[in-house]
């Protein structure tokens, strides 16, 4: 099995430290500052940081004593969600002057399939281009771009030229380019899989792509299929226009601690007012409802009941969280509460598609 014509053409465009620069782009007193979005010196943890922050170490999902030690300069701010919703809105509206084919990943990066597009140009790696630049001329903000014939190939290729850069993977060089990769980078292959990879000595996509569909099955279960078949640019991920959500959800992490059930009640329940909110103004309603407890040692939970009907509002669904807070015996003190709903009411529209002539 070999990769075949005839092929996507698919753009990748994710924003250069997204929400960083948009502090930075807001607070001119913060360009060229080590910024951390999210956070403090002395609890949280860090959303994003500027790439000045980077260079010292500092990186999302780290916390903020960890940051601070790394980088002493580094300046904290508080995030500011409904203005970054507000800019990625700005920035989908340029992407659909090119293609209906628009799947958001987050509020920074999104693939686009320019196969056909409203603009008639047969070349995606021009398309990309416009985009990118039209994002700094219109919003001052940087994006960076991968464009290849699938959204897994796209999606590495954009970070190769990272920061406000862009890489085109052609289709002729789809195979080497593979074979070059590093087994962590494939999608799928995360760092338990990788580890194991690399204890069979697979390191590359060329060691991978050595090894036969039987012998991938056998060491790797059904994953085995995807992995022979990514490794030849197989990946027939088509890109979902309007992405069906699938959760939505509402957490805190408190500034102390704490330890008691009533305190908790209490944070929960102004949590629940705000997933109630959000619940509404997307008009959506759900069936499972999920409790997230994270401890002081950062160790994390998840308790869930679904219920017989959809539901929306928080008289129907704060009984549940209740019930989901008692069912056991807490393990530790409490650092952060979330409350989430998934198993949506939405439903999911298929694009339709149409191959034109390829031209990168």
């Amino acid at each position: 099995m070999e990769l075949q014509p005839p092929y996507r053409k698919i753009i990748h465009v994710d924003m250069d430290a997204f929400y960083a620069s948009v502090e930075q782009l807001d607070n001119p007193g913060l360009i060229g500052k080590a910024v951390a979005v999210g956070g403090s010196e002395i609890r949280g943890v860090v959303s994003a940081a500027s790439y000045e922050a980077r260079k010292f170490g500092v990186r999302s999902a780290m916390s903020g004593v960890l940051a601070k030690r790394k980088c002493p300069h580094l300046i904290f701010v508080p995030p500011r969600y409904d203005r970054y919703k507000e800019i990625s809105s700005k920035i989908r509206k340029i992407f659909y002057d090119y293609t209906d084919l628009v799947e958001p990943l987050s509020l920074d990066e999104a693939y686009l399939d320019v196969t056909e597009n409203k603009k008639g140009n047969t070349s995606a790696s021009m398309i990309a281009q416009e985009i990118r630049q039209r994002i700094w001329e219109e919003l001052k903000l940087r994006a960076s771009a991968g464009i290849s014939i699938n959204k897994f190939i796209a999606k590495v290729a954009s970070d190769i030229n990272k920061p406000n850069g862009q890489k085109t993977i052609n289709p002729e060089d789809v195979i080497p380019f593979l074979e070059e990769l590093p087994v962590n980078k494939f999608y799928g292959v995360g760092k338990v899989t990788a580890a194991k990879m690399h204890n069979l000595g697979i390191f590359t996509g060329l060691d991978l792509k050595k090894k036969s569909l039987e012998e991938l099955s056998v060491l790797f279960g059904k994953s085995g299929v995807h992995y022979f078949n990514i490794v030849r640019g197989i990946h027939n991920s088509k890109v979902k226009p309007n992405r069906v959500r699938k959760s939505i959800a509402a957490e805190r992490t408190f500034n102390e601690n704490l330890s008691s059930e009533v305190f908790m009640l209490d944070r929960l329940d102004k949590i629940a007012e705000e997933l109630e909110r959000r619940m509404k103004k997307s008009n959506t309603k759900g069936k499972t409802v999920t409790l997230k407890i994270k401890y002081s040692d950062f160790t994390q939970q998840t308790r869930s009941k679904t219920t017989n009907h959809y539901i929306q509002l928080k008289k129907e669904f704060y009984p549940v969280v209740k019930e989901l807070l008692y069912q056991e015996k807490l393990k530790n003190s409490v650092r952060l509460l979330g409350i989430s709903f998934s198993n949506l009411n939405t439903e999911k529209k298929d694009p339709i598609w149409v191959q034109l002539k390829f031209d990168f």
